[in-house]
């Protein structure tokens, strides 16, 4: 349980840092498959996220 706690705080602060690698990967990928805009902001708080779990459990479990 207290892996998965310190997973999510390694999350949060992480969120920061990432935000700006997520907008331009939305970006990149929107005009390469000529993904729709209003698609763009859910990419990249999806892609914020995703980045941020998989970097917060390589700290955690790496």
């Amino acid at each position: 349980m207290i892996n998965f706690v310190l997973t999510l705080v390694y999350t949060s602060v992480l969120l920061l840092f990432f935000a700006y690698p997520a907008m331009r990967i939305s970006e990149w990928l929107s005009e390469r498959y000529g993904i729709d805009p209003k698609w763009h902001r859910p990419m990249t708080i999806g892609l914020t996220i995703l980045i941020s779990l998989i970097v917060a459990a390589y700290l955690q479990f790496g």
